[in-house]
């Protein structure tokens, strides 16, 4: 009687199983942001566009019409997606600027040449951040994570705010994920210099994140400016590239039981997409959104003193007066 290769067929059923999870992702794997709202006459700033949700929101921003500055770090990277992103869209308005998050002056820089070369910036998306990666600092003395996710974008987003008020309505999305609820702002060591932990420093990075959001709108209440927080979930991105389930031999054993329940980076993006574009959403002030639902922050995250705290310790480290002064000389010249 003839007995089938039994490793063959777990193999063959291992390969149909994965297709028809890859279907299952395409098909369910999340809901697209469907309405019909034009980026027409927008002019957006992605961080972190050349991978993972950054790049895809880009090219949905493009696809819509916008006029899309990819504030990235690796320029290389940057103009071989940029490239792919204008033949696939027809839009040929999307450029790349440096912009190093780890790096206060060379935020200065892009601030500078984009204020010389546009009016207007109607989206700011706080985009790039880095997850649980060796220790070490920014080249301004940040805990990477620290410095990346929370202080870059801190800094990003004063030195553009007057663009932001010439630009109302006008919005800023700042992306953060269900770890802020297991962050805690450490007080005693915000860089972890003395026990380093990769995961309370992201997680750390995320309240911030959060905090930020919240912070920013309320002083936003008096401006047609809206803050919008952002949780675009799981992602299969490259964000994960530093976790275990990355790494090693373990990634063919850990990374496949996770992977069915990652969305796709362009399912992902549809929740910035709905922050920045749906017109119902222009009265948000640090609201917290979650697959394009209204959702509730943790209570570290609507904590108004440790807010106004790691506001005041932001401004402070980043040197934003003097940033904003030498800028601001700068453009008058």
């Amino acid at each position: 009687m003839w007995m089938p290769n039994l490793p063959l067929t777990i193999l063959t059923g291992v390969a149909a199983g994965a297709g028809l999870l890859s279907l299952f992702k395409d098909l369910y794997g999340g809901k697209a942001y469907t309405k019909e709202a034009s980026a027409d006459g927008k002019t957006i700033i992605v961080t972190g566009a050349t991978s993972g949700i950054g790049q895809e929101t880009t090219w949905e921003f493009a696809k819509r019409g916008a006029k899309v500055f990819m504030a990235c770090r690796d320029m290389v990277k940057c103009e071989e997606v940029r490239k792919d992103i204008v033949l696939e869209t027809g839009n040929k308005y999307v450029y790349c600027r440096p912009c190093d998050l780890a790096d206060n002056a060379s935020i200065r820089k892009f601030v500078e040449r984009f204020k010389s070369e546009e009016p207007h910036v109607h989206v700011l998306v706080n985009n790039a951040a880095v997850m649980e990666p060796p220790q070490r600092v920014t080249r301004d003395g940040y805990e990477t994570q620290l410095g990346v996710n929370h202080m870059g974008h801190f800094l990003l987003t004063h030195l553009l705010m007057d663009t932001l008020e010439a630009s109302v309505p006008s919005r800023v999305i700042v992306l953060t994920c269900v770890a802020h609820a297991r962050g805690d702002i450490n007080k005693e060591d915000l860089n972890f210099s003395k026990q380093y932990d990769a995961a309370a420093a992201y997680n750390q990075s995320k309240l911030a994140n959060a905090l930020f959001a919240r912070e920013l709108g309320r002083r936003m209440l008096e401006k047609d400016i809206a803050v919008i927080a952002v949780d675009p979930g799981f992602a299969d991105t490259e964000l994960s590239r530093n976790l275990a389930m990355r790494k090693s031999l373990t990634r063919f054993v850990v990374y496949p039981l996770f992977w069915p329940v990652m969305k796709k980076p362009r399912v992902a993006a549809q929740t910035v997409l709905h922050a920045a574009l749906e017109p119902a959403l222009q009265r948000c002030k640090g609201d917290y959104f979650v697959d394009m639902k209204p959702a509730e922050l943790s209570e570290k995250a609507q904590d108004y003193e440790l807010a106004m705290w790691l506001w005041k310790v932001s401004e402070r480290w980043t040197r934003l007066y003097e940033h904003k002064a030498d800028l601001q000389k700068i453009m008058a010249e």
